[in-house]
């Protein structure tokens, strides 16, 4: 079993996967919409990033609540790769710009 600190686990969360804590009295899992709690009073709600979060190890697994099928999570995971290389496609448009204005 392998643990994240909260930064690590955010970077390797994959669609459809859940995140829990050591003691899993936090549960997040990873949806199109966001990272949604599944436990707790914020059942449902989007996780907003707050101080206590960061003192916590996670680990990452899927169950059968969490499952999509692998087929969705490619088709979302190389859409959500294509949108990062536009992004760095124009910011290195707009460098080569500036560097061949000066």
């Amino acid at each position: 079993m392998q643990w994240y600190t909260f930064g690590q686990m955010i970077a390797m969360i994959r669609l459809g996967q859940k995140a829990s804590t050591i003691d899993e009295a936090r549960i997040m899992m990873r949806t199109t919409k966001g990272i949604i709690w599944v436990n707790g009073r914020q059942q449902g709600q989007c996780v907003a990033i707050q101080d206590y979060l960061f003192s916590d190890l996670w680990r990452i697994y899927d169950d059968e609540d969490s499952v999509i099928s692998l087929s969705e999570r490619q088709q979302y995971e190389q859409q959500e790769y294509h949108m990062l290389e536009n992004q760095y496609m124009e910011w290195w448009a707009e460098r080569k710009q500036q560097k061949d204005q000066s």
